[in-house]
């Protein structure tokens, strides 16, 4: 998950909204960065809440469901 948060700060680096909206590569990159952040939140399971509790776990695995079974009603501002 640090990882992949890391590599989602990486590609953001120096990249207004703007940017970000018209580069199709770095919308990818991100997407996939999350899509993983998400499955290791499934993986995880209950042990997620106890390692982070204050964390909205259902809504990031949630957010995994969606990147992979809607993306073509992704909606960038949730991105």
């Amino acid at each position: 998950m640090i990882e992949n948060a890391e590599r989602v700060a990486r590609y953001l680096a120096g990249m207004d909204r703007q940017a970000f909206e018209q580069n199709e590569w770095a919308r990818d990159a991100v997407e996939r960065c999350i899509e993983r952040v998400c499955e290791a939140a499934h993986r995880l399971g209950a042990r997620a809440e106890d390692l982070m509790p204050s964390q909205p776990w259902g809504d990031i695995r949630g957010m995994g469901n969606r990147l992979r079974h809607a993306y073509d009603r992704v909606d960038i501002n949730i991105i």
